[in-house]
Protein backbone atom coordinates (compact mmCIF):
# COMPACT_ATOMS: atom_id res chain seq x y z
CA UNK A 1 0.00 0.00 0.00
CA UNK A 2 1.17 3.50 -0.82
CA UNK A 3 -0.24 6.37 1.26
CA UNK A 4 -1.87 6.75 4.65
CA UNK A 5 -4.26 3.84 5.18
CA UNK A 6 -5.44 5.16 8.58
CA UNK A 7 -7.66 8.20 7.94
CA UNK A 8 -10.15 10.46 9.74
CA UNK A 9 -13.36 11.32 7.92
CA UNK A 10 -15.39 14.55 8.00
CA UNK A 11 -17.57 13.06 10.74
CA UNK A 12 -14.54 12.39 12.97
CA UNK A 13 -14.60 8.62 12.52
CA UNK A 14 -11.37 6.78 11.86
CA UNK A 15 -11.10 4.30 9.00
CA UNK A 16 -8.57 1.65 8.03
CA UNK A 17 -8.08 0.37 4.48
CA UNK A 18 -6.40 -2.95 3.72
CA UNK A 19 -5.70 -5.27 0.84
CA UNK A 20 -7.43 -8.62 1.17
CA UNK A 21 -6.71 -11.11 -1.59
CA UNK A 22 -8.02 -9.56 -4.80
CA UNK A 23 -10.07 -6.87 -3.03
CA UNK A 24 -9.79 -3.82 -0.80
CA UNK A 25 -11.61 -3.76 2.51
CA UNK A 26 -12.41 -0.94 4.91
CA UNK A 27 -13.17 -0.86 8.64
CA UNK A 28 -14.47 2.24 10.41
CA UNK A 29 -15.42 3.42 13.87
CA UNK A 30 -19.16 3.30 14.50
CA UNK A 31 -18.70 6.60 16.35
CA UNK A 32 -15.55 8.64 17.07
CA UNK A 33 -13.57 6.71 19.65
CA UNK A 34 -16.14 3.91 19.69
CA UNK A 35 -16.25 0.29 18.50
CA UNK A 36 -15.39 -0.64 14.94
CA UNK A 37 -17.41 -2.15 12.13
CA UNK A 38 -16.57 -5.45 10.49
CA UNK A 39 -14.48 -5.19 7.28
CA UNK A 40 -16.46 -4.25 4.16
CA UNK A 41 -15.36 -4.59 0.55
CA UNK A 42 -14.64 -1.32 -1.25
CA UNK A 43 -15.57 -0.52 -4.84
CA UNK A 44 -17.67 -3.53 -5.78
CA UNK A 45 -16.70 -7.05 -6.85
CA UNK A 46 -14.06 -6.18 -9.44
CA UNK A 47 -10.91 -8.31 -9.14
CA UNK A 48 -7.76 -6.32 -8.34
CA UNK A 49 -4.02 -6.84 -8.35
CA UNK A 50 -2.38 -6.48 -4.89
CA UNK A 51 -1.62 -2.75 -5.20
CA UNK A 52 -3.37 0.11 -3.42
CA UNK A 53 -2.65 3.84 -3.35
CA UNK A 54 -4.57 6.20 -1.09
CA UNK A 55 -4.90 9.97 -0.83
CA UNK A 56 -7.25 12.13 1.22
CA UNK A 57 -8.43 15.62 0.39
CA UNK A 58 -9.19 18.52 2.70
CA UNK A 59 -12.86 17.60 2.25
CA UNK A 60 -12.17 14.29 4.00
CA UNK A 61 -12.90 12.19 0.91
CA UNK A 62 -10.53 9.27 0.37
CA UNK A 63 -9.37 8.46 -3.17
CA UNK A 64 -8.21 4.93 -3.89
CA UNK A 65 -6.29 3.68 -6.93
CA UNK A 66 -5.35 0.13 -7.89
CA UNK A 67 -4.44 -2.04 -10.86
CA UNK A 68 -6.96 -4.51 -12.30
CA UNK A 69 -6.35 -7.30 -14.83
CA UNK A 70 -7.84 -6.61 -18.27
CA UNK A 71 -6.84 -9.01 -21.05
CA UNK A 72 -4.13 -11.65 -20.69
CA UNK A 73 -0.79 -10.05 -19.81
CA UNK A 74 -2.25 -6.55 -19.49
CA UNK A 75 -3.73 -4.38 -16.76
CA UNK A 76 -5.35 -0.98 -16.24
CA UNK A 77 -5.67 1.44 -13.38
CA UNK A 78 -8.97 1.92 -11.54
CA UNK A 79 -10.15 4.67 -9.18
CA UNK A 80 -12.76 4.87 -6.42
CA UNK A 81 -13.86 7.61 -4.03
CA UNK A 82 -15.02 6.96 -0.47
CA UNK A 83 -16.99 9.96 0.80
CA UNK A 84 -17.91 8.81 4.31
CA UNK A 85 -16.61 5.88 6.39
CA UNK A 86 -20.08 4.45 7.02
CA UNK A 87 -21.19 4.77 3.37
CA UNK A 88 -20.29 2.49 0.49
CA UNK A 89 -17.48 3.72 -1.74
CA UNK A 90 -18.07 4.35 -5.43
CA UNK A 91 -17.53 1.40 -7.76
CA UNK A 92 -14.07 1.07 -9.28
CA UNK A 93 -13.86 3.19 -12.44
CA UNK A 94 -11.26 2.41 -15.16
CA UNK A 95 -8.90 5.35 -15.74
CA UNK A 96 -6.51 3.85 -18.27
CA UNK A 97 -2.81 3.08 -18.54
CA UNK A 98 0.17 5.49 -18.71
CA UNK A 99 1.29 3.81 -21.96
CA UNK A 100 -2.27 3.35 -23.31
CA UNK A 101 -1.99 -0.40 -22.78
CA UNK A 102 0.34 -3.01 -21.32
CA UNK A 103 1.01 -4.76 -18.05
CA UNK A 104 1.47 -3.12 -14.66
CA UNK A 105 4.32 -0.61 -14.65
CA UNK A 106 4.66 -0.10 -10.90
CA UNK A 107 2.76 0.79 -7.73
CA UNK A 108 0.76 4.03 -8.14
CA UNK A 109 0.60 7.00 -5.78
CA UNK A 110 -2.22 9.52 -5.36
CA UNK A 111 -2.61 12.98 -3.84
CA UNK A 112 -5.64 15.31 -3.75
CA UNK A 113 -5.42 19.08 -4.30
CA UNK A 114 -7.34 21.87 -2.57
CA UNK A 115 -10.14 21.63 -5.14
CA UNK A 116 -10.66 17.93 -4.36
CA UNK A 117 -9.06 16.69 -7.61
CA UNK A 118 -7.17 13.40 -7.40
CA UNK A 119 -3.75 13.26 -9.06
CA UNK A 120 -2.53 9.76 -9.90
CA UNK A 121 1.17 9.09 -10.45
CA UNK A 122 2.74 5.90 -11.77
CA UNK A 123 5.95 4.83 -13.44
CA UNK A 124 5.68 4.35 -17.22
CA UNK A 125 7.44 1.79 -19.43
CA UNK A 126 10.18 4.32 -20.24
CA UNK A 127 11.17 4.43 -16.57
CA UNK A 128 9.85 7.94 -15.93
CA UNK A 129 6.64 9.12 -14.26
CA UNK A 130 3.22 9.76 -15.79
CA UNK A 131 0.34 11.65 -14.17
CA UNK A 132 -3.44 11.55 -14.54
CA UNK A 133 -5.49 14.34 -12.93
CA UNK A 134 -9.21 14.74 -12.35
CA UNK A 135 -11.04 17.70 -13.83
CA UNK A 136 -12.76 19.97 -11.32
CA UNK A 137 -16.20 19.31 -12.84
CA UNK A 138 -15.78 15.60 -13.46
CA UNK A 139 -13.82 13.35 -15.77
CA UNK A 140 -10.07 13.18 -16.24
CA UNK A 141 -7.46 15.14 -18.17
CA UNK A 142 -5.21 13.19 -20.57
CA UNK A 143 -2.18 11.34 -19.24
CA UNK A 144 0.90 13.55 -18.94
CA UNK A 145 4.49 12.31 -19.12
CA UNK A 146 6.43 14.17 -16.41
CA UNK A 147 9.80 12.77 -17.47
CA UNK A 148 12.42 11.17 -15.28
CA UNK A 149 14.43 8.02 -15.76
CA UNK A 150 15.26 4.83 -13.83
CA UNK A 151 12.53 5.61 -11.28
CA UNK A 152 12.21 3.08 -8.45
CA UNK A 153 9.01 1.81 -6.86
CA UNK A 154 7.70 3.77 -3.87
CA UNK A 155 6.65 7.16 -5.25
CA UNK A 156 5.76 9.69 -2.53
CA UNK A 157 2.94 12.09 -3.47
CA UNK A 158 1.92 14.85 -1.06
CA UNK A 159 -0.39 17.87 -0.91
CA UNK A 160 1.19 21.00 0.54
CA UNK A 161 -0.62 23.40 2.86
CA UNK A 162 -1.10 25.56 -0.24
CA UNK A 163 -3.22 22.76 -1.73
CA UNK A 164 -0.71 22.19 -4.54
CA UNK A 165 0.70 18.75 -5.31
CA UNK A 166 4.30 17.59 -5.05
CA UNK A 167 5.89 14.28 -5.99
CA UNK A 168 9.15 12.60 -4.97
CA UNK A 169 10.72 9.59 -6.70
CA UNK A 170 13.88 7.68 -5.80
CA UNK A 171 16.38 7.09 -8.61
CA UNK A 172 19.97 5.81 -8.65
CA UNK A 173 22.01 8.41 -6.80
CA UNK A 174 19.20 10.57 -5.49
CA UNK A 175 15.59 11.75 -5.51
CA UNK A 176 13.63 13.51 -8.26
CA UNK A 177 11.14 16.21 -7.23
CA UNK A 178 8.15 17.70 -9.06
CA UNK A 179 6.00 20.59 -7.82
CA UNK A 180 2.88 22.40 -9.04
CA UNK A 181 3.52 26.11 -9.44
CA UNK A 182 -0.22 26.86 -9.74
CA UNK A 183 -3.35 24.89 -8.76
CA UNK A 184 -4.26 22.41 -11.48
CA UNK A 185 -1.02 23.01 -13.39
CA UNK A 186 1.34 20.35 -14.66
CA UNK A 187 3.92 19.60 -11.93
CA UNK A 188 7.32 20.99 -12.89
CA UNK A 189 10.54 19.09 -12.28
CA UNK A 190 12.71 20.82 -9.69
CA UNK A 191 16.33 20.54 -8.64
CA UNK A 192 16.91 16.91 -7.54
CA UNK A 193 18.48 15.65 -4.35
CA UNK A 194 21.85 14.08 -5.08
CA UNK A 195 22.47 11.62 -2.25
CA UNK A 196 22.41 7.84 -1.84
CA UNK A 197 18.84 6.81 -0.96
CA UNK A 198 17.35 3.40 -0.28
CA UNK A 199 14.43 2.73 -2.63
CA UNK A 200 11.08 2.14 -0.96
CA UNK A 201 11.78 4.42 2.02
CA UNK A 202 10.24 7.74 0.89
CA UNK A 203 7.53 9.49 2.92
CA UNK A 204 6.51 13.13 2.36
CA UNK A 205 4.69 15.45 4.78
CA UNK A 206 3.49 19.06 4.55
CA UNK A 207 5.40 20.88 7.30
CA UNK A 208 4.86 24.63 6.65
CA UNK A 209 2.87 26.99 4.47
CA UNK A 210 5.15 26.62 1.44
CA UNK A 211 7.28 23.54 2.07
CA UNK A 212 7.07 19.81 2.40
CA UNK A 213 9.60 17.54 4.07
CA UNK A 214 10.73 14.26 2.57
CA UNK A 215 11.85 11.53 4.96
CA UNK A 216 14.07 8.81 3.52
CA UNK A 217 16.69 6.30 4.57
CA UNK A 218 20.25 6.60 3.36
CA UNK A 219 22.35 3.64 2.25
CA UNK A 220 24.09 3.53 5.64
CA UNK A 221 20.77 3.17 7.47
CA UNK A 222 20.45 6.80 8.56
CA UNK A 223 17.00 8.44 8.57
CA UNK A 224 17.17 11.78 6.78
CA UNK A 225 14.85 14.76 6.30
CA UNK A 226 15.06 16.91 3.17
CA UNK A 227 13.26 20.10 2.24
CA UNK A 228 13.90 21.14 -1.36
CA UNK A 229 16.24 24.11 -1.46
CA UNK A 230 18.14 22.91 1.62
CA UNK A 231 20.61 20.13 2.25
CA UNK A 232 19.31 16.86 3.72
CA UNK A 233 19.67 16.51 7.48
CA UNK A 234 20.35 13.25 9.30
CA UNK A 235 17.86 12.87 12.14
CA UNK A 236 18.89 9.55 13.67
CA UNK A 237 19.51 5.97 12.65
CA UNK A 238 16.52 4.27 11.09
CA UNK A 239 14.66 2.04 13.57
CA UNK A 240 13.97 -0.61 10.92
CA UNK A 241 13.38 -1.19 7.22
CA UNK A 242 10.87 0.51 4.96
CA UNK A 243 9.41 4.02 5.13
CA UNK A 244 8.40 5.81 8.29
CA UNK A 245 4.90 7.15 8.87
CA UNK A 246 4.68 10.75 10.02
CA UNK A 247 2.07 13.19 11.31
CA UNK A 248 2.10 16.74 12.61
CA UNK A 249 0.53 17.13 16.03
CA UNK A 250 0.55 19.35 19.08
CA UNK A 251 2.63 18.05 21.98
CA UNK A 252 2.60 20.14 25.15
CA UNK A 253 1.67 23.24 23.15
CA UNK A 254 4.33 22.79 20.46
CA UNK A 255 3.92 21.99 16.76
CA UNK A 256 5.75 18.69 16.46
CA UNK A 257 6.38 16.04 13.86
CA UNK A 258 5.90 12.49 15.10
CA UNK A 259 7.55 9.59 13.30
CA UNK A 260 6.75 5.89 13.64
CA UNK A 261 8.40 2.80 12.16
CA UNK A 262 8.43 -0.93 12.76
CA UNK A 263 11.77 -1.43 14.48
CA UNK A 264 14.31 -4.20 13.96
CA UNK A 265 13.04 -5.78 17.20
CA UNK A 266 9.54 -6.01 15.71
CA UNK A 267 7.93 -3.37 17.94
CA UNK A 268 6.75 0.12 16.94
CA UNK A 269 9.33 2.87 17.48
CA UNK A 270 8.28 6.51 17.91
CA UNK A 271 10.35 9.70 17.66
CA UNK A 272 9.17 13.33 17.89
CA UNK A 273 10.78 16.71 17.38
CA UNK A 274 9.67 20.34 16.79
CA UNK A 275 8.47 20.59 13.18
CA UNK A 276 11.25 21.64 10.76
CA UNK A 277 13.71 21.87 13.66
CA UNK A 278 15.71 18.71 13.08
CA UNK A 279 18.66 20.26 14.93
CA UNK A 280 16.69 19.82 18.17
CA UNK A 281 17.34 16.09 17.89
CA UNK A 282 15.11 13.05 18.13
CA UNK A 283 15.35 9.53 19.57
CA UNK A 284 13.35 6.35 19.27
CA UNK A 285 11.11 4.95 22.00
CA UNK A 286 9.61 1.50 21.39
CA UNK A 287 6.05 0.55 22.26
CA UNK A 288 3.62 -2.35 21.97
CA UNK A 289 4.06 -6.04 21.19
CA UNK A 290 6.39 -7.62 18.64
CA UNK A 291 4.78 -7.66 15.21
CA UNK A 292 5.06 -9.85 12.14
CA UNK A 293 7.74 -8.99 9.59
CA UNK A 294 5.15 -7.65 7.13
CA UNK A 295 3.42 -5.39 9.67
CA UNK A 296 2.86 -1.78 8.67
CA UNK A 297 2.39 1.23 10.94
CA UNK A 298 0.39 4.40 10.23
CA UNK A 299 -0.29 7.61 12.16
CA UNK A 300 -3.25 10.01 12.26
CA UNK A 301 -5.01 12.35 14.67
CA UNK A 302 -8.55 11.91 15.95
CA UNK A 303 -11.27 14.56 16.13
CA UNK A 304 -9.82 15.81 19.45
CA UNK A 305 -6.36 16.21 17.93
CA UNK A 306 -4.93 13.20 19.79
CA UNK A 307 -2.36 11.07 18.01
CA UNK A 308 -3.59 7.64 16.93
CA UNK A 309 -1.23 4.88 15.82
CA UNK A 310 -2.29 1.67 14.08
CA UNK A 311 -0.44 -1.43 12.95
CA UNK A 312 -1.70 -3.85 10.33
CA UNK A 313 -0.24 -7.28 9.60
CA UNK A 314 -1.33 -8.49 6.14
CA UNK A 315 -0.32 -12.10 6.82
CA UNK A 316 -2.54 -12.37 9.90
CA UNK A 317 -5.07 -9.58 9.36
CA UNK A 318 -4.36 -8.34 12.88
CA UNK A 319 -5.13 -4.65 13.45
CA UNK A 320 -3.78 -3.00 16.61
CA UNK A 321 -4.53 0.55 17.76
CA UNK A 322 -3.36 2.98 20.42
CA UNK A 323 -4.03 6.65 21.24
CA UNK A 324 -2.18 9.32 23.12
CA UNK A 325 -3.32 9.71 26.71
CA UNK A 326 -4.70 13.03 27.90
CA UNK A 327 -1.56 13.93 29.83
CA UNK A 328 1.77 15.68 29.15
CA UNK A 329 4.31 14.07 26.85
CA UNK A 330 3.69 11.25 24.44
CA UNK A 331 2.19 8.70 26.83
CA UNK A 332 0.12 6.12 24.92
CA UNK A 333 -2.77 3.94 25.95
CA UNK A 334 -2.29 0.17 25.93
CA UNK A 335 -2.36 -1.29 22.43
CA UNK A 336 -5.60 -3.13 21.71
CA UNK A 337 -6.74 -5.38 18.91
CA UNK A 338 -9.59 -4.04 16.80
Amino acid sequence: MNGDWLTRGRDGRLSVYQLSGEAVRCRAERAPGGPWTAPRQVGGDQRLHPFLALGQGADGYVHLVSWRPTVKGEAGLVHSTHFRPRLAALDWNPVGHPDKKGDRTGPPAVAVDAQGRAHVFVRNKAGGVSMLAQKEKGGWDPWRDLGGEDVHDGLAAVTGESGRIELYAAVPGGVLHWRQEEPGARPVRQEPLRAPVRPGTLYALATSADRTTLFHTGTEGELCAWRPGDKPVTLLDSAGHGPVSAVRCELDGHDCTLLAQRSASGRVAFAAYPTEQESAGAWWTESGPRLTVDARVCLATDEDGRVVAATLSPSTGQLLLTRRKDEPGLALEAWREV
